[in-house]
C-alpha cells in the first residue's frame, strides 16, 4: 500500500512541474497585439481662442457734487432706479466754512452802511435839484452812486444766502444743492448715505461719488487676449459671449477695439480688447457679469480630417499607419492642414475610406475595466 502511495506522489509532483513548465513556457510567448482602427471623417475644423472679461455698460457714468459740498440731506433714489436726464438724485445741505461766512457777513454791513449814505445823499440832492439849486450832471452823479450802492448790498446779500444755503432768492431752480442725473439710465449704486460728508468737485479733488448712472440699453465685453493670439483677430470680428450667470444661452458681439499696449500679468502678456455686445429682451445683463468670448480665427466647412491622436511625426513629415489588410499596417505620407487641436484637416494623401490604425484593443479594454471598478 505504502509502494502505491509513493507512485502516486511522484507521479503527481511529475504531472505538476511538467504543468508548470508549460503554463511557464506560455506565459513567455508574445500575445498578438491587436488595434484599433478608426476612419477619417468629413467634419467642420474650427480654430478659436478665448478671452475672458466681463460685460458692462457702455456709459457708466459717476456723479458729483459740482461746486458746493456738505452733507446730504435727502436721497431721492436708489439702487435699481430708472431716472432721466435732468432728474434729482440727492439734495445737499451746505455747512458754511467759518471764514468765508464771516467775511460775507462783514461785505454785507459794509454795503448797507454804503447804501445809507448814498440814499442820504440822493434825497438831499434829489430836494436840491427839484429846487435847480444844484445841475443835472450832479445830481446824476449822485443817483449812480445811490444805485450802484444798492445793487453792491443785493450783490452781498445773495452772496451770504449763497454760503448758508447755496442758493439765492431769485435763482432758487438754479440751485447747486440739488445734485442732478446727467444722463438717462439706471442707478447702479449709491455709495453715500443720508448724512454723510460729501466734497465738491474741482481741480485739486475727484469729488465725492453720489451715485453711478449707466444706460443698460448699451453694453460691451471688456477682455483680455494673450500676445501669441492678438496677432491673429483684428477690429470687426463677431464674437459668441458665454455669461456664466446666464446659462445655455449665447450672445453675438462685434470686436471694436484693441488696445496698442499690452499689460503684464502673472508673466504673460495680456491686451485688452473691447466688443459690443447684442441684447436679447427675454434677459436682463447685469453690469460686472464675467464672461468668455470665443474668437474664430480660422474656419474650414466640410472636409476631411483625422484626430490628431492617429498622426507620426518624423522630421518635418507627417504620417499615419494605414491597414492594408487584417491588422497589418504600413506608413504613409499626408500633409496637413488647418487644426482645432483636436481634429486636423488633411488635404492629401488618404481617403474617407482608408482605415487607420489606432490604440491597442487590450489597453483600452483594460482602462474601461478600471474606470467601471471605480
Amino acid at each position: 500500500m505504502k509502494k502505491v502511495f509513493r507512485i502516486v506522489l511522484v507521479v503527481f509532483f511529475i504531472l505538476l512541474f511538467v504543468g508548470t513548465i508549460i503554463f511557464l513556457y506560455q506565459k513567455s510567448q508574445d500575445q498578438p497585439v491587436i488595434y484599433n482602427t478608426k476612419s477619417p471623417e468629413i467634419t467642420d475644423i474650427i480654430k478659436k481662442t478665448v478671452a475672458t472679461g466681463s460685460v458692462v455698460p457702455r456709459k457708466e457714468i459717476a456723479i458729483k457734487p459740482q461746486g458746493v459740498s456738505g452733507i446730504i440731506e435727502t436721497l431721492y433714489v436708489e439702487a435699481g432706479d430708472m431716472i432721466k436726464k435732468g432728474d434729482p438724485i440727492a439734495k445737499i445741505k451746505i455747512i458754511p466754512d467759518m471764514i468765508n461766512l464771516n467775511s460775507a457777513e462783514s461785505r454785507v454791513n459794509v454795503a448797507q452802511i454804503n447804501f445809507e449814505d448814498s440814499e442820504l445823499n440822493y434825497n438831499r440832492d434829489k430836494e436840491l435839484f427839484d429846487k435847480k439849486v444844484i445841475s443835472a450832471t450832479d445830481f446824476q452823479k449822485t443817483q449812480l452812486s445811490f444805485r450802484n450802492s444798492r445793487v453792491e448790498l443785493q450783490t452781498a446779500k445773495d452772496n451770504l444766502q449763497l454760503i448758508k444755503e447755496g442758493v439765492t432768492k431769485n435763482s432758487a431752480s438754479a440751485t447747486n444743492t440739488i445734485i442732478r442725473s446727467t444722463i438717462q439710465g439706471m442707478i447702479l449704486d449709491i455709495p453715500v448715505k443720508e448724512g454723510n460728508s460729501v466734497i465738491q468737485s474741482n481741480s485739486f479733488n475727484d469729488g465725492t461719488t453720489v451715485a453711478i448712472v449707466a444706460d443698460m440699453g448699451e453694453m460691451i465685453f471688456q477682455g483680455k487676449v494673450d500676445e501669441t493670439e492678438v496677432g491673429k483677430i483684428v477690429q470687426g470680428m463677431n464674437l459668441e459671449l458665454t455669461i456664466g450667470a446666464i446659462e445655455d444661452v449665447k450672445f453675438n458681439a462685434h470686436l471694436e477695439y484693441i488696445s496698442p499696449k499690452g499689460v503684464e500679468e502673472n508673466g504673460a502678456i495680456q491686451f485688452e480688447i473691447k466688443a459690443s455686445v447684442q441684447l436679447k429682451n427675454d434677459f436682463f445683463i447685469r453690469s460686472g457679469y464675467s464672461a468668455n468670448a470665443e474668437i474664430v480665427l480660422d474656419k474650414r466647412e466640410q472636409v476631411l480630417a483625422v484626430n490628431e491622436s492617429l498622426l507620426e511625426f518624423k522630421n518635418d513629415s507627417t504620417f499615419v499607419e494605414i491597414e492594408t489588410s487584417e491588422q497589418k499596417f504600413e506608413k504613409r505620407f499626408i500633409k496637413t492642414g488647418l487644426s482645432d487641436g483636436i481634429n486636423i484637416e488633411v488635404l492629401e494623401g488618404i481617403t474617407k475610406d482608408d482605415k487607420l490604425k489606432g490604440d491597442k484593443k487590450k489597453k483600452i479594454e483594460k482602462i474601461k475595466e478600471e474606470k467601471e471598478e471605480e
